[in-house]
């Protein structure tokens, strides 16, 4: 018998012909698996292509729910932010993803895992990491690295597909590069190959629309968060993934969360995309708008720093690390009492505050109104300033004493 080859399949134009060139080149038998993140329309007739192209089956495993509740609820409760801007849209998906390829190769028997990712992208990094974690025995073929793929563009790919005698339902037309799940989508190519353009955004959305075609009225939401979870929307109890689904709906009515950045790979380069996540940037916004109410000051310090540290060990693929265990340890004691209900308005791009509530509130309003109770005395903060500028103080008087000497 032939050995087998797990094929990470999308659906898209590099992994459908990569189907017929395993075959050709290691003489493997092709098992093709998607894993349904949220990609939605994306899926449709991937069977039928999948097979038509020398596939033996086709895995389609739905894993929105895990997407959601075990890797998307970690990075909001952490918010982590790859360099102030990135949601880790595509990052946050990629460790699942190594997952269940791993365990369809255990359960085909497979010798290999394929991916079709390319040499200048994250998603090689990502993807190897998590399956050299989770199977280290496994050969990994990554075929735009492979010395036999000789493919070097989309007209390339198509004039390979010909030559054997498969019809795709792909064009050499230019298009935006995208990847789409639950929680985002990511455009690149095209004009935004020039930091110097301005995105198309006409052309470009899929979410949503501009700030300046949102509608002229706000529109006020309610969610409710138990120790960091998001539970409700608008007094609806839901399930992670609908309230993200929601959230989404209501983001990209009203313009929310368009970011266009420029950002550091990490194989060295830099890139040029634009990001929609509607629901994700409420989601973050909104779970942070009720940490304020909650957190300490030490503990919020600490955990910004863990935060960056967790996008950081997200965007790189390091998931299944025990840094990455032990941080999110960290931030999950942090969301204990995180819990309570916060109220915004959606306005045209914005996400304005309307109020939050929470019985584990720090904010206690007779010690922070401006009359003096009995918890607070205004005189007190003398002995306190005296002693935290001590430092600031002896510094003062070694200069002027260096000044009078002439020094």
């Amino acid at each position: 018998m032939k050995e087998k080859v797990i094929l990470a399949y999308s659906g898209g134009l590099d992994t459908t012909v990569t189907i017929p060139w395993l075959k050709e080149n290691f003489d493997y038998e092709v098992v093709c698996v998607c894993i349904d993140c949220g990609q939605e329309s994306e899926l449709d007739g991937l069977d039928e292509r999948a097979k038509s192209c020398g596939a033996e089956k086709l895995y389609v495993l739905d894993v929105t729910d895990e997407f959601a509740d075990e890797y998307i609820v970690p990075c909001v409760q952490a918010h982590a932010v790859y360099e102030n801007k990135y949601l880790l849209g595509t990052s946050m998906a990629r460790p699942l993803i190594a997952k269940k390829l791993v365990e369809i190769a255990r359960k085909e028997g497979a010798a290999a895992i394929c991916h079709g990712a390319t040499g200048k992208g994250n998603d090689q990094i990502r993807f190897e990491l998590g399956i050299k974690a989770l199977a280290p025995d496994l050969k990994i073929i990554a075929a735009w690295r492979n010395e036999k793929w000789t493919m070097q563009s989309r007209e390339d790919e198509i004039a390979y597909a010909r030559e054997k005698g498969i019809t795709l339902p792909f064009s050499a037309d230019n298009s935006y590069s995208r990847d789409r799940n639950l929680w985002h989508i990511s455009h690149e190519g095209l004009e935004l190959e020039d930091p110097g353009n301005e995105p198309n955004f006409d052309h470009l959305l899929v979410l949503g629309t501009t700030p300046e075609k949102a509608p002229d009225e706000g529109e006020y939401v309610t969610m409710h968060f138990e120790k960091g979870v998001p539970t409700s929307v608008n007094g609806k109890e839901m399930k992670v993934s609908d309230i993200i689904r929601e959230l989404n709906r209501l983001g990209g009515k009203h313009g929310i969360g368009i970011v266009d950045i420029v950002e550091n790979r990490v194989v060295g380069m830099k890139s040029r995309g634009v990001y929609e996540t509607p629901g994700g940037t409420i989601l973050y916004e909104a779970h942070q708008q009720l940490e304020e109410l909650i957190l300490d000051r030490e503990t919020t310090k600490m955990k910004l720093d863990m935060g960056n540290l967790f996008a950081q060990i997200v965007y790189e693929g390091k998931w299944f690390t025990p840094l990455r265990e032990a941080v999110q340890a960290f931030i999950e004691s942090t969301q204990q009492y995180v819990t309570g209900d916060v109220k915004f308005k959606l306005y045209k791009g914005n996400i304005i505050k309307a109020g939050e509530t929470s019985p584990y509130s720090l904010y206690n309003e007779s010690i922070a109104s401006f009359t003096t109770g009995d918890l607070y005395d205004h005189r007190d903060a003398e002995g306190f300033i005296n002693l935290f500028g001590l430092s600031s103080k002896v510094r003062g008087m070694k200069r002027q004493e260096l000044e009078k000497a002439g020094n």
